[in-house]
């Protein structure tokens, strides 16, 4: 079931408990700074990368099973509270569901905290994915989203 971010109260509840204020509108500034020197898409390698070391500081332990490598991501993501994921395994691929992603505080920079906020998860799956064994070869992108709470990433070796 997808949140709908239009519901003020929904959305409002989210803003409270993902976006503390001062560090939350520190890091807007930041993102936003950056985005307009360089551009979205050349701000986008960093963010993937800054991902990629929040995944390294902040390790999962080893999975022996997909459910058990959902549930230490949504451990993980609860200490932060940014959300929860469902993890679907396709023939040559593993999908991830992540709901209730952090919003902005502000709603006129919803859409480019989420572009940058998904970014940076790209890394974070993709340093997880690596830690339990997975290929530097297999990418992982957002592969859709349906809202700005609602996005689902995709882990598959390109062909």
């Amino acid at each position: 079931m997808a949140l709908n971010e239009n519901n003020p109260a929904v959305l409002g509840y989210f803003q409270q408990q993902q976006t503390p204020a001062g560090w939350f509108d520190m890091l807007t500034i930041m993102v936003d700074g950056m985005v307009r020197n360089v551009g979205e898409k050349d701000s986008h390698p960093f963010l993937t990368q800054m991902g990629i070391s929040f995944g390294q500081a902040f390790p999962l332990p080893e999975a022996e099973t997909v459910g058990e490598l959902e549930a230490h991501i949504n451990n993980r993501l609860a200490q932060f509270n940014w959300g929860i994921v469902d993890i679907d395994v396709e023939d040559n691929a593993m999908v991830i569901h992540h709901q209730a992603l952090p919003v902005a505080r502000n709603n006129r920079e919803q859409n480019r905290w989420c572009n940058a906020f998904c970014a940076m998860m790209e890394g974070v799956y993709a340093s997880w994915m690596r830690q339990q064994g997975g290929k530097d070869s297999v990418a992982l992108w957002r592969d859709q989203s349906w809202s700005l709470t609602d996005v689902q990433f995709r882990y598959q070796g390109r062909f």
